[in-house]
């Protein structure tokens, strides 16, 4: 059995990799020490942008483990240009899996780029591992667990968000846990 702590970054300042978080998002990233505290955990995944670093940052430091930056849990990219209707836009890649704006990555590209880390962490000796990623790529995160994870999964998290999921050689358990304490 293993367990995997899928964790969305806290409240950042923008959406640059280099956005740091805000005050109310350091306040949680200090909240998730306290959620962490009394659960085991072998290894710490973080995407490398700046806010998932920090997020998790305490949380580490508090265990006395490291933050493994690993870029696969970078933020999906919906267009490299400022889209108007962004929403309705990342809506639509939820329909279209194939679907690529310009300069963009789609769907089916970020979910193979999650599977590949968490088929990784999977096979590792690691028995419980937290992933921080962002909220677009934490839902395609979900989805390899469970399919029904989508565009109004993603509306309704939370920064911070996080969810545990429990496999098994015979299923995987996906529950929300993040009690949204600060």
């Amino acid at each position: 059995m293993k367990t995997v702590y899928l964790v969305r970054h806290a409240k950042a300042e923008g959406q640059p990799a280099h956005a740091p978080l805000t005050e109310k998002g350091i306040e949680q990233a200090q909240a998730l020490v306290g959620f962490f505290e009394n659960k085991q955990v072998d290894r710490i995944y973080s995407s490398p942008f700046k806010r998932a670093v920090e997020t998790i940052g305490p949380t580490a430091w508090n265990k006395g483990m490291e933050v493994i930056e690993d870029s696969r849990l970078g933020e999906r990219v919906l267009s490299g240009m400022d889209l108007e209707n962004w929403q309705e836009k990342l809506k639509q890649s939820f329909d279209d899996f194939d679907l690529v704006f310009e300069g963009g990555e789609s769907h089916a590209d970020g979910i193979k780029r999650a599977a590949s880390i968490l088929e990784e962490v999977l096979q590792s000796d690691d028995q419980n591992i937290i992933l921080v990623s962002h909220g677009n790529l934490t839902v395609l995160l979900l989805h390899y667990f469970n399919d029904s994870f989508g565009f109004e999964q993603l509306m309704e998290m939370t920064n911070p968000d996080v969810y545990e999921v429990v496999v098994t050689a015979e299923k995987s358990v996906l529950n929300r846990i993040w009690d949204d304490r600060v």
